[in-house]
């Protein structure tokens, strides 16, 4: 069987979707380590490469820091949004279009609620593997500098809960392959200025506003925070800002299942 019987919201349900894709991978797991490599030769070539040649830019606090220290902690934010954004999006589109998965899976007792927090679970694994991953590179690279950064994992579950809900309520929207132009559109973008490279202040005020409503951006303010060392009531903001992007998205994606599946 597909699925077991499962509850509702939270319940088996979703609990056994997980359990379908993670046996599904165990014979193509170079697909799922994929998205690991492109955030690490980022580091690597970016990060390493040209950081030999700036030195120190103004990190968290004002306080100077390395240009490589400076990179990693958004790469690794980076990571955990590129893991949770492809498999709550491409990867559900094409179960919802083409594989008919929710379909099947609506036949037994399980709920469209359990059909979305069982991607968006899914998701947060794949985004939660990364980011121990670039974790893993970020110590053994000497860029871990407090041990705040214990909390850089539960950080990067938050980061993929805010996407890959936001990522799979949008997917419920799609009608072809060439709507995911959308997704990049809005993904590279933050990658590219969500303060990644550089700090903030290069920008004018008024784009630094925008910057600062990006979700990648929040999800930067942590990882730097705690990795660096520089921890104070203002993480509380970000924190609270993914959480609810995890929630609203998490609540939407439910609804439109629903509407699609349940017509």
């Amino acid at each position: 069987m597909l699925l077991a019987r499962g509850g509702g919201l939270g319940g088996r349900g979703s609990a056994r979707l997980i359990e379908r894709h993670a046996r599904a991978y165990r014979h193509a797991w170079l697909v799922l380590i994929s998205g690991f490599f492109e955030p690490l030769f980022y580091l690597l070539s970016i990060g390493v490469g040209i950081g030999s040649l700036v030195g120190h830019v103004v990190g968290p606090g004002g306080k100077a820091v390395g240009f490589t220290s400076f990179v990693a902690p958004a790469l690794l934010a980076t990571s955990s949004m590129n893991g949770a954004m492809f498999d709550s999006t491409f990867n559900v589109f094409f179960r919802l279009k083409y594989a008919k998965l929710y379909d099947s899976a609506l036949a037994t007792p399980m709920r469209a609620g359990d059909v979305a927090l069982g991607e968006i679970g899914w998701a947060l694994i794949r985004g939660g593997l990364y980011a121990v991953a670039f974790l893993v590179v970020m110590l053994a690279l000497g860029l871990v500098h407090s041990a705040w950064a214990v909390l850089a994992l539960p950080t990067a579950l938050l980061i993929g809960f805010a996407f890959a809900s936001a990522g799979m309520a949008a997917t419920t929207y799609m009608r072809s392959w060439q709507h995911f132009e959308f997704i990049t559109l809005a993904t590279l973008p933050m990658f590219l200025f969500s303060a990644t490279f550089y700090p903030l202040s290069v920008y004018p005020r008024p784009l630094q506003i925008v910057v600062e409503c990006t979700p990648l951006y929040q999800g930067v303010v942590l990882m730097r925070g705690l990795t660096l060392g520089v921890v104070g009531p203002g993480l509380i903001g970000p924190a609270a800002y993914l959480a609810i992007m995890g929630a609203a998205g998490l609540t939407l994606a439910g609804r439109r299942i629903s509407r699609l599946l349940l017509k």
